[in-house]
C-alpha cells in the first residue's frame, strides 16, 4: 500500500464496512519509519471526521514528547459493555479488513476507550498476523494518563496560587482514566464534587465517596451513576458548569464547545481525553481567565508511559519521569503562554508540530547507530533481549528524545 502522500501531511482515511454496513474507520495523520502508532477505540458512535482529528492528536503527543512515532487512531462502532463474543466478533471483521496494515506494521494499534490489551490482541491475531511475544503487554496506560492529566492540575494550580488540598473538582468521564485521576486528586485533598459516564452525572457538592464509587463501577460499570445514593443526578451538560475550582474532561471530543465556555465556572480545565476542548471556546476561556491545558500535555502520559513500560521501565521510574520531566514542560508552556498573554494552546501547538518535524526528519536519515537500534527493538519484541537490561537503559533514551531539538523548560 501507497503511504508516500502521509509524508506530504495528507492524511490516509479508511471507511471498514461489512455487509454494506460501516463497521468502523481508521484514519493514519503521519508516518516515521514506515509505522504510525494510535489507540483503537470501541464506541456506539464515532465518525471518519472525528477519527481523523484524533488521529492529529497523536501526531501532536509524540510531537510533545520527541518520540520518533507516526500518529494514527481507529474507531469501531459498537457498544463496549455487550457481551464478550459480539465485542470480539466486531474487532476481528475490523482487524480483518485492515490486515495488509497491521501486518506491515504501517499501522500499530494500542487500548482506547472500550477496548484492553486483550481486545488488540485478539484482533491482530484474527487478522492471522503472529503477535510477537512483547507486543501489546501494556496494561496501565489510562493511569499513566491520568498521572500526566494530574501532573498538568498541579502546574496550572502553582500559576494561579491555588493549593489542590480543598479545591472541588468534577471529572467528565468516570472510566481507566477518570477513576485513577479521582484518585489522585482525592489523595491530594482535592473533593470530588462530581462524575459521569455515558449514563449521565451524578453531584453531591460536599464530595462523592470516590472509593465506593470505584468498587460500584467494577461492579455495573456506566450504571454506576443509577446506583450510587448519596448524590443529585444532574445531565453530563451541567457537571460542566458546577461551581468547581477544577475541572478534568475525560470523556468525548468537543464537550466544551463555544455554545458552553460561557457558563464554565471552573478556574482550571485540564483534560484526561482528546480534544474535549474546541478552539472557539480555548478562546472564550482564556478571555475569562480561566486557565486550560491543552489535552495533548496533560493526556500525553498513555503514550510516554505505554512506551516506557513497553521497555520494562519501571513504574515508580515512569512516575519520577513524568513528575520531573513532563511536569517542567507543561511549566514552561504555561509560562510562555503568561509571557505572551495567549492562550497556552496557541504556544504548544507551533511547538510541538515543529518537535515532530524535526523528528521525522532526523528519521528519514538513519545512520548506522539507528539502525542498530531498530534491530534491537525488533529482538526485544521477540523476547531474545532481556527486560531487566532494557529497563535500565530505556530511561536515558528517552529522557535523550525528550530533550532534544527545540525545548521550552524553564
Amino acid at each position: 500500500m501507497d503511504i508516500s502522500h502521509i509524508q506530504n501531511n495528507a492524511q490516509l482515511r479508511i471507511t471498514v464496512a461489512k455487509d454494506s454496513r460501516t463497521i468502523g474507520y481508521l484514519v493514519i495523520d503521519s508516518i516515521i519509519g514506515g509505522h504510525s502508532h494510535g489507540g483503537l477505540r470501541l464506541m456506539p458512535r464515532i465518525d471518519e471526521q472525528e477519527t481523523g482529528i484524533l488521529a492529529r492528536g497523536m501526531t501532536l503527543k509524540f510531537g510533545f514528547l520527541g518520540l520518533p512515532h507516526g500518529g494514527a487512531k481507529a474507531g469501531v462502532i459498537g457498544d463496549p459493555e455487550a457481551p464478550l463474543e459480539e465485542r470480539l466478533e466486531r474487532l476481528s471483521a475490523f482487524g480483518q479488513a485492515i490486515s495488509p496494515l497491521l501486518a506491515g506494521r504501517i499501522y500499530i494499534p494500542a487500548t482506547d476507550m472500550g477496548t484492553d490489551i486483550n481486545d488488540i490482541r485478539h484482533m491482530v491475531e484474527s487478522a492471522g498476523i503472529p503477535v510477537k511475544k512483547r507486543d501489546f503487554i501494556v496494561e496501565r496506560s489510562g493511569y499513566y494518563t491520568a498521572l500526566t492529566a494530574f501532573t498538568g492540575v498541579k502546574q496550572a494550580a502553582k500559576r494561579l496560587g491555588l493549593g489542590i488540598s480543598g479545591c472541588r473538582a468534577a471529572i467528565e468521564g468516570f472510566g481507566k482514566v477518570g477513576t485513577a485521576l479521582a484518585v489522585m486528586l482525592s489523595d491530594a485533598g482535592a473533593r470530588i464534587v462530581a462524575v459521569s459516564t455515558s449514563r449521565g452525572a451524578i453531584y453531591n457538592p460536599e464530595g462523592l465517596d470516590i472509593t465506593r464509587l470505584i468498587r460500584l463501577a467494577a461492579e455495573a460499570g456506566s450504571r454506576v451513576v443509577d446506583i450510587y445514593d448519596n448524590a443529585e443526578r444532574i445531565s453530563l451538560s451541567s457537571l460542566l458548569e458546577l461551581p468547581v475550582d477544577i475541572l478534568c474532561p475525560c470523556a468525548l471530543m468537543n464537550s466544551i464547545h463555544s455554545g458552553n465556555a460561557g457558563r464554565i465556572s471552573a478556574r482550571i480545565i485540564c483534560p484526561g481525553a482528546n480534544n474535549p476542548v474546541s478552539l472557539e471556546a480555548e478562546q472564550i476561556l482564556f478571555g475569562r481567565g480561566i486557565l486550560s491545558v491543552p489535552y495533548f500535555a496533560a493526556n500525553c502520559g498513555g503514550t510516554l508511559g505505554g512506551s516506557m513500560e513497553f521497555a520494562s521501565v519501571s513504574g515508580k521510574k515512569i512516575e519520577e519521569f513524568i513528575d520531573v520531566h513532563i511536569g517542567n514542560r507543561i511549566a514552561g508552556l504555561l509560562d510562555s503562554a503568561a509571557m505572551k498573554g495567549v492562550p497556552p494552546v496557541e504556544i504548544a501547538v507551533p511547538f510541538t508540530l515543529k518537535r515532530f518535524e524535526e523528528v521525522r526528519r532526523r528519521a528519514s536519515h538513519p545512520n548506522f547507530k539507528s539502525r542498530l537500534f531498530g534491530w534491537g527493538l525488533d529482538l526485544y519484541r521477540h523476547g531474545y533481549i532481556p527486560g531487566a537490561l532494557t529497563g535500565v537503559l530505556a530511561p536515558a533514551y528517552f529522557k535523550k528524545t525528550f530533550h532534544s531539538g527545540n525545548d521550552m523548560e524553564r
